[in-house]
């Protein structure tokens, strides 16, 4: 372990920003705890509502609204003031959660997970603005090795929380709980996030850009839940492409979503974001697929897969605190490596994944978690450090949205691999070997397209560097 830079200890983090630090935790808590207690409870939901037709809709809804939302999120805090939009998130993930409480039928559980994913992509992207406005660049390590151990405790007590709701056979009583905490989350954003001056030239809404990033998930999301694989296969180049579009038309934008410099791979910021797009698309059929295989092929219960799966999470969040205080000498070796982990382990995966070696798969899902815990903090410094005054709040706000977009073309491709093989139709030891071998044999050159773009992050990074750092911080 490299030695840890002196002074950056968590008491100097926290002096005077405590409460900035809080109402981020909570923010990252509803957003991972929601999606995760959810994903528990939804085989109830299916049974109380009659609607399993639905059933891939009600998470292809949360995902639409989580990209888009979070895409705009920037914006939305340049436009309006990040006091307002905070507020404002908060109320709208209550009242989605309200509506997916009382849903009398599949497709109004529908539109509330819809709206709850709308506002969860807002209130990530808006703590991620607040992150870049108020922790200086020595902290942001820590910051978001923090944000990450939520998501590690949110993995340990999701299942549990959503386990105790389903066998009660209250499952409504889960988005009562969370509609609380949304509402405690406008309450406390309205206490402690200052009113900001309004803009003297409020940039106009990105309209173009929005509406082809929105009709390229639609078409990513309809992929994973259609049956049909002929039609699976046209909607994700299509969808794919449509992404394309988005980011080429919104160069020319004003005021886009991302900051100008973010859409162009040659670039320190493109490059980070072009990492992480690759790194989730490639990481993501581990969650998504591998409950399902490793029931199947180890006869494990739901609740054991999901912790089986859960050691990418916990590996991330031990990895991110361990390496959070590093030296700089050593952040940006800690880049290449991590992403170079997590493209071994989708290697690995693409042979074990449903060979019922257990000890393996829980190798290659550590493998995962740590390879992003020990990068993802130091690619968002990168991120962030890059950005102008004036770009600060589209590109931090950006980093969440540029990971979900991946996420949602990484399972539109796993899912048509997977579908190719019989996978949907029912599983048999044929199919799940055949499955587990293209989920991830189709990741792996994402996976080494990340590679290659945390290597031109590091040599751009080290490119600009100044010759002697001057210890200058960011934020206030």
């Amino acid at each position: 372990m490299p030695p840890i830079a002196p002074g950056h200890a968590w008491r100097d983090l926290l002096a005077g920003r405590w409460q900035a630090f809080a109402l981020i935790m909570l923010g990252m808590w509803l957003m991972a705890a929601d999606s995760l207690v959810t994903a528990t409870i939804m085989p109830s939901v299916g049974a109380g509502l009659g609607g399993y037709a639905w059933f891939g809709w009600a998470t292809s809804g949360y995902l639409i609204g989580l990209v888009v939302a979070g895409a705009c999120a920037g914006w939305l805090s340049d436009r309006f003031g990040l006091r307002g939009v905070m507020v404002a998130s908060g109320i709208i993930l209550a009242a989605g959660c309200w509506i997916s409480a009382a849903a009398p039928s599949m497709l109004a559980f529908v539109i509330g997970r819809t709206v709850q994913g709308i506002a969860a992509g807002w209130v990530s992207g808006f703590c991620y603005v607040m992150i870049s406005m108020v922790f200086p660049e020595r902290h942001l390590p820590r910051v978001f090795a923090a944000a990450t151990s939520v998501w590690g405790i949110a993995t340990l007590l999701g299942p549990l929380v959503g386990g105790v709701f389903a066998d009660a056979g209250n499952w409504r009583g889960v988005f009562h709980m969370f509609a609380g905490q949304a509402l405690l989350f406008a309450v406390a954003a309205l206490w402690l996030v200052p009113r900001a001056a309004p803009p003297e030239k409020p940039a106009r809404v990105p309209v173009r850009p929005l509406l082809l990033l929105t009709l390229a998930v639609v078409l990513m999301s309809s992929a994973g839940v259609t049956a049909n694989v002929t039609l699976a296969l046209v909607l994700v180049p299509a969808g794919l492409a449509l992404l394309r579009a988005a980011i080429l038309v919104d160069r020319r934008e004003p005021a886009g979503l991302l900051p100008k410099a973010g859409s162009r791979i040659g670039t320190a910021l493109g490059s980070a974001y072009a990492a992480f797009f690759c790194a989730t698309a490639a990481a993501v059929g581990f969650s998504v697929y591998g409950p399902a295989i490793l029931q199947f092929t180890n006869g494990l219960s739901a609740l054991e897969a999901g912790y089986v799966i859960a050691v990418e999470a916990l590996a991330w969040t031990g990895i991110a605190l361990l390496v959070a205080g590093a030296r700089e000498a050593w952040v940006h070796r800690f880049i290449v490596v991590g992403i170079t982990m997590i493209a071994l382990a989708t290697a690995l995966l693409v042979g074990v994944m449903a060979s019922g070696n257990l000890a393996l798969v829980l190798v290659a899902g550590a493998l995962l978690g740590g390879g992003f815990g020990m990068s993802f903090a130091f690619i968002s410094r990168d991120i962030m450090v890059n950005l102008s005054d004036d770009d600060r709040a589209i590109g931090s706000g950006a980093i969440n949205a540029v990971r979900n977009a991946g996420g949602a073309a990484g399972a539109a491709i796993a899912s048509v691999a997977a579908n190719l093989t019989g996978f949907a139709h029912g599983l048999t030891p044929a199919n799940v070997t055949s499955a587990s071998f293209w989920i991830f044999a189709t990741a792996l050159p994402l996976a080494l397209a990340a590679v290659v773009f945390a290597v031109r992050l590091v040599r751009l990074m080290a490119a600009s560097a100044p010759a002697a750092p001057d210890g200058s911080d960011r934020g206030t």
